[in-house]
Order: C-alpha cells, then sequence, then structure tokens
C-alpha cells in the first residue's frame, strides 16, 4: 500500500501591521519679501543741471509773457494816438460883443472822424461866479452830415454866452478881457462806438493884440 503524502500546508500570512495615524501637517511659513531698495540720491552734478533745466524754462516763460504784454501795450497805445482829437479857434471880433463870435472845432486826425460830436463851452472869469457849462449852439457840421466831423473837416458854432452875463454885467469887453473860455468835447471812440471820449480845451483868452482880436489859447498852455 503506497502512503498518501500530506498536503503542503498554505504559507502563513504576516499579521497587518496597524499604520500610525498621519500627524497634521504644519502651516507652511510664508516667505517675506523683501522691500525693495530706494533708489540711490541724484549726484550733486545731475541736481544743478535739473535746477539749472528748470530755471531756464522759468524765465522763458516769463520771457514770452512779458513780450505778450508789451506787445499788447504797444498796440493799444498805438491805436491811442491815433484817435481823433478836436482842435479848437475862433474867428475875429469885428464888431459887437466878443462874445458874439463863432468859435470853429476841427477834427485833427487823419483817420478817424469825431462821431456823434457834442460841444460844450465854459466861461470862468474874476470877480463873477462861474458859469456852468453850455451846450453849444449851432453846431454846423459840412456836408450836412449832422452826426460826425471827418477827418479834417471844421465845422462852426457858438457860445451862449451873453444870455448868461445879461443879468450879472453890462461891461462885456472888461468881463471877456478878464475872461477864460474852455470847450468840454464828447465823441464815440473809433471801432468801439459804445465807449466815448471826452476832451478838455482851454483856456482861451480874448487876445487884443490880434486885429481883429480873437479868442486864442493863453500862453504858456
Amino acid at each position: 500500500m503506497t502512503r498518501r503524502q500530506p498536503a503542503p500546508m498554505p504559507p502563513k500570512q504576516k499579521p497587518r501591521s496597524k499604520k500610525a495615524p498621519a500627524a497634521p501637517r504644519k502651516p507652511r511659513a510664508r516667505k517675506q519679501t523683501r522691500a525693495a531698495a530706494p533708489p540711490p540720491p541724484p549726484s550733486l552734478e545731475q541736481g544743478l543741471r535739473e535746477m539749472a533745466y528748470d530755471g531756464a524754462l522759468s524765465f522763458f516763460w516769463v520771457g514770452v509773457a512779458l513780450t505778450i504784454v508789451v506787445a499788447l501795450a504797444i498796440g493799444a497805445f498805438a491805436l491811442w494816438s491815433l484817435r481823433p482829437v478836436p482842435g479848437f479857434a475862433s474867428d475875429g471880433v469885428e464888431t459887437g460883443s466878443p462874445f458874439d463870435v463863432t468859435f470853429r472845432v476841427e477834427n485833427m486826425s487823419a483817420w478817424f472822424p469825431l462821431a456823434n460830436l457834442k460841444v460844450s463851452c465854459v466861461l470862468t472869469y474874476a470877480g463873477v461866479p462861474e458859469i456852468p457849462s453850455i451846450p453849444a449852439a449851432d453846431l454846423r457840421l459840412p456836408g450836412g452830415n449832422g452826426t460826425a466831423l471827418a477827418p479834417g473837416q471844421s465845422a462852426a458854432f457858438r457860445c451862449p454866452f451873453r444870455s448868461r452875463l445879461k443879468a450879472s454885467s453890462n461891461d462885456e469887453l472888461g468881463v471877456a478881457l478878464r475872461s477864460e473860455v474852455y470847450f468840454h468835447s464828447e465823441y464815440d471812440l473809433p471801432l468801439l462806438g459804445s465807449y466815448r471820449i471826452t476832451a478838455d480845451n482851454g483856456p482861451f483868452i480874448l487876445n487884443t493884440r490880434l486885429i481883429p482880436p480873437r479868442w486864442t489859447g493863453r500862453p504858456g498852455k
């Protein structure tokens, strides 16, 4: 009889080892970023260059502003010097009262007219209260133009002093020799009609050295 061989025994399995629980992870420390180093200060030569540039630029703009102001001032002065200016004279006193005389106003400008011209007469004399300004009478402009006096033209008018002197004095010649006459004129500024120019001319005295006598500017004025 044959003997049965015993069946091989299965290999022994190693007992499983229990794994230890994983330790909690520690939070990673954030890396500290280093602040950027400030730029090095500019050198003395560079600073001087920047200051010189800024100063030159400032002087340049100041010069431009001054140039503009001077140009405007020169232009305004040139225009003002071209403005029309009235000149006054009188006809000779041949007969009658020295106050009953014709005066003339002339536009001395060669460029602009005396537009909307108005003339007033003022008489001052010693010993008698000053007569207020009196509007000129019978202002006659040439060519039928009743609003403006063209360049180089003249117009005639009278000063009604006699009506104011009758109540104060009968010696008109004596009063005239002690009197002074002034003229106050108003007219439009050229190119800007909304603005008015005023001009005062005088004093004028009765000059008896002329034949016939007439009202002329006082010497030294």
